[in-house]
């Protein structure tokens, strides 16, 4: 059967671009592997009715593609953790501590981690996150890790510790191995204060009352008969005004302009022809951190009790925590701890994560309710969990970098400066405007 238009992937992108799509008339087929939507946006209930997020979980005031659609679907945001009372917890090999400085800081820390956030968000207000090639030292900003730049600005051993173990905490890779142009570029799409730890609000300050799924899920019954589940793609073939989309049982699909919505890392299965090598190219050279998430749900908030936030950046094999919900703890697993993670036996893998859990808050972490962990790393419909950016990958990767070729369009949170549910939702709504000017 013919389509006008065939959108591959059921994530928040895929279903924003249909959405859209679909209103304006068009005949629309969406195609997902998986055998539910939301991508790497998941969630469950407990059986007292709270909603844990498994995936995609909390968006900030600077999000406004998001929060745009989340009105049009009638549904109510309210504060995420950052509203939680008390104070952040870290844990190191020396010890832990409760609220700021942290413990390992000696005299002259703060005020040296405060300038480098000045400077952090002076430097960013240089870029053009929409062009950052174009910065008149890309190359050599982009060639430096933030670790670097900090060391560069005179940053003690201290002061960079705080400044990577927040971004493990994200999930994203350490900032050794972080390009300084593309965090400069992130910092300068959502521009505050400066490093995201800063701008908390602006980033992560708002989640759906309902639960972050519950986007995917309403675009989802909105276009359920547009929808094919368990329907991955083996091979594309781009014509102009004839696309051919083969998935891997064998049947044959044709439309008149293709969407991409899928990850980086499951796109690179897709033989794809009939896109300029360059395009592709730069499709294929994006990363994906390796990650992993955690959450446990306990009876009752008992950090509270000690004056803590339940917010925590850590260096064990938990990078992070955070509370989701009432009684409900997040935990993210960066890239560089991954490989712990999945050397563990899987039987071991939960008690040693509460494990952890415990030597942050108390023995009482011990004894969940339920837990829940998703290997996005290695989950084959994801192949990660946020876009990566190692030194020089920002030129490696080109100006291309997230632009169509049509009648072929890409959208997804690898598409945007940022990544997260905002880059998702706004690349795939640009995606579908962008295929409708082109009729």
């Amino acid at each position: 059967m013919h389509h006008d238009v065939i959108v591959l992937g059921a994530g928040l992108a895929g279903l924003a671009a249909a959405r859209d799509l679909a209103t304006a008339g068009t005949d629309v087929l969406v195609l997902e592997a998986r055998d539910r939507v939301g991508g790497r946006v998941e969630q469950t209930r407990t059986p007292d009715g709270r909603t844990v997020q498994l995936g995609g979980e909390v968006v900030g005031l600077a999000h406004t593609a998001y929060l745009r659609l989340a009105g049009e679907l009638g549904l109510e945001l309210v504060p995420s953790y950052v509203a939680e009372p008390g104070r952040i917890t870290r844990r190191t090999r020396e010890g832990l501590s409760a609220g700021d400085p942290p413990h390992w800081f000696g005299p002259g820390d703060p005020a040296r981690h405060e300038r480098l956030g000045r400077q952090f968000g002076e430097l960013a207000a240089t870029v053009d996150p929409d062009d950052p090639w174009s910065h008149p030292e890309a190359t050599a900003l982009d060639r430096l890790s933030v670790a670097d730049w900090l060391r560069s600005q005179d940053a003690s051993p201290a002061v960079v510790r705080l400044w990577d173990l927040g971004q493990l905490a994200l999930a994203g890779g350490s900032y050794e191995r972080i390009s300084l142009l593309a965090a400069l570029r992130k910092s300068a799409a959502v521009p505050g204060l400066g490093d995201y730890d800063y701008d908390y609000d602006d980033w992560e300050g708002l989640r759906l009352a309902a639960g972050s799924a519950t986007l995917a899920e309403t675009m989802g019954r909105e276009l359920e008969p547009r929808i094919r589940l368990g329907s991955p793609v083996a091979a594309l073939d781009v014509r102009p005004g004839h696309c051919t989309v083969r998935l891997a049982c064998g049947e044959i699909l044709t439309a008149a302009a293709v969407v991409s919505a899928l990850p980086v890392g499951p796109l690179r299965s897709v033989a794809v022809t009939g896109v300029s090598d360059a395009r592709l190219g730069s499709l294929h050279r994006q990363r994906q951190a390796t990650a992993a998430k955690f959450a446990a749900v306990y009876e009752r908030p008992f950090w509270r009790a000690a004056g803590l936030s339940g917010l925590s950046e850590a260096e064990g094999v938990l990078g992070s925590t955070w509370p989701q919900n009432e009684g409900v703890l997040s935990a993210l697993i960066p890239p560089e701890r991954y490989g712990a993670l999945l050397g563990t036996p899987p039987h071991r893998r939960t008690p040693e994560l509460l494990a952890e859990m415990a030597a942050l808050f108390g023995d009482e972490a011990l004894r969940p309710s339920s837990c829940h962990l998703r290997l996005w790393g290695t989950d084959p419909w994801t192949q990660g969990y946020i876009t990566q950016w190692p030194p020089g990958e920002v030129m490696a990767v080109g100006p291309l970098h997230g632009t169509h070729e049509p009648p072929f369009y890409v959208c997804g949170s690898d598409q945007w400066v940022a990544g997260y549910m905002e880059g998702a939702v706004r690349t795939g709504r640009a995606a579908a405007e962008e295929a409708l000017r082109r009729g």
